[in-house]
């Protein structure tokens, strides 16, 4: 059996175990990877570890760890009352100002795990504490990251416009980006209206004759929404606090929480505009914290999601022996030599859709765009269309759980709420790995081709 076939079959047969048995799905892929890699790749220990995500590893612990922290000591409850009060009560704009918030990040140029790893936690714990579907909230932030992802100024975008450059492509910067743009903004709106937005809108509705009643102070230039939250009545509009100290205590600041701030500020400033490694800052500024206040940081490293961490780091070092046998290569080169540009152009986009919901969004784009060239520099289809659509279809799945950005979603959830979630992950990224390529060939190329 050639090395390419083994690694492939592998695959398959650790989608099946970890489905069936109640096993940690890294801790087979680890295994599969050394029995695999060594057998039929003839990849020794050292070899096989090459493939250990070291960046990805320190992201997740990184981020979990400090957002343990400021979940400890009240900071995400000061945060959440801001944003409640910034929308005036309008729980359904959440998911929305989220979208928006990391589609800006992404559009200046932040790298996409930055912005989720900055928006992910924060939005995460909004979602629990105001009853709204973790699985809408989380797949709005790496949408809206993908939305502004291809900006000129952008890293993807950056990746893309040299790629097509070299290989003497005419296509236009702004229409890559908006055809993400708006594709995002599509499958963002779905995802809005399938997963309790509706439920979202309807209970605002609902809340606004008791938000009346429980406005203090003047009310004749305000509406105001009452939500219910942080053990206390809040009036998100013109209104004020409820009186309760508990509810006082919980969003009222404090030295811990002060410094808090001023830690995620750096962590944003650091990874969007100094484009340090989120890691080892998101890290840095923990140990900060916790040397700042130890006492009320203790139990913190618990809170860090090691069963994720283990799952993302086992499927990609798997995924590492993969690349190492030549498997993807071996794929990508039979696809390209088809004779049908259309069924071509079809097939690259689901090689790149399927590789990087595993890998490198950024090293899938550099591999999958010369795939592509051939059929465009015969004039079969059109170079803007088959362009969009790649890049398309190689980003949309970051929402996959074993990404950077559907991992760290997914490990910035509740602990009693994380396998539930990944699952339901699992099955949105699987439906969009096998739908989304061809939906961006519809949308971008056929037309083009017609």
């Amino acid at each position: 059996m050639s090395p390419q076939i083994a690694t492939i079959i592998g695959l398959v047969i650790l989608f099946v175990v970890a489905t069936a048995l109640p096993i940690n799905m890294g801790a087979v892929a680890f295994a599969l990877a050394f029995i695999i890699g060594g057998v039929w790749v003839g990849m020794d220990g050292k070899q096989v570890l090459a493939g250990f995500p070291g960046d990805l590893f320190l992201t997740l612990v990184g981020i979990t760890y400090l957002f343990a922290i400021a979940q400890k000591n009240g900071t995400i409850d000061l945060l959440v009352h801001w944003a409640v009060r910034a929308v005036r009560g309008h729980i359904g704009a959440i998911p929305w100002v989220m979208f928006i918030v990391s589609a800006l990040l992404t559009a200046f140029g932040a790298l996409g795990p930055a912005a989720v790893a900055i928006i992910g936690p924060v939005a995460l714990r909004f979602a629990r504490q105001y009853r709204i579907n973790p699985l809408l909230m989380g797949l709005l932030v790496i949408h809206g990251a993908q939305a502004g992802g291809f900006s000129p100024i952008s890293v993807y975008g950056g990746i893309t416009n040299n790629v097509v450059e070299k290989a003497g492509l005419q296509v236009s910067e702004t229409a890559v980006f908006l055809s993400s743009l708006g594709f995002n903004l599509m499958l963002a709106t779905l995802c809005f209206f399938a997963f309790g937005g509706l439920a979202l809108l309807r209970r605002e509705a609902r809340s606004a004759p008791a938000a009346e009643r429980a406005v203090v102070g003047d009310q004749s230039s305000h509406q105001a929404f009452a939500i219910e939250g942080h053990g206390a009545l809040l009036s998100a509009g013109a209104g004020t606090l409820s009186t309760d100290p508990v509810a006082l205590e919980r969003v009222a600041f404090t030295r811990d929480r002060l410094v808090t701030l001023a830690g995620l500020l750096c962590l944003g400033v650091a990874a969007l505009f100094y484009n340090l490694n989120v890691g080892l800052v998101s890290i840095t500024v923990a140990v900060a914290l916790a040397l700042v206040a130890p006492n009320a940081q203790k139990g913190a490293v618990d809170g860090i999601s090691w069963s994720t961490v283990l799952l993302i780091s086992g499927v990609v070092t798997y995924v590492g022996v993969l690349e190492k046998a030549g498997a993807v290569d071996y794929i990508g080169h039979g696809v390209s030599g088809i004779g049908l540009p259309l069924l071509g152009a079809l097939l690259v986009c689901y090689v790149g859709g399927i590789v990087s919901a595993f890998a490198s969004s950024a090293a899938v784009l550099g591999a999958t765009i010369p795939l592509a060239v051939p059929f465009l520099l015969h004039g079969h289809l059109s170079e803007a269309g088959m362009i969009c659509a790649l890049a398309v279809a190689s980003t949309i799945v970051d929402v996959s759980p074993f990404s950077t950005n559907g991992a760290l979603v997914v490990a910035s959830a509740a602990e009693d709420e994380r396998e539930s979630l990944f699952r339901r992950f699992l099955i949105y990224s699987g439906l969009v790995v096998a739908l989304g390529p061809l939906l961006a060939w519809l949308v971008f190329v056929v037309p083009g081709w017609m």
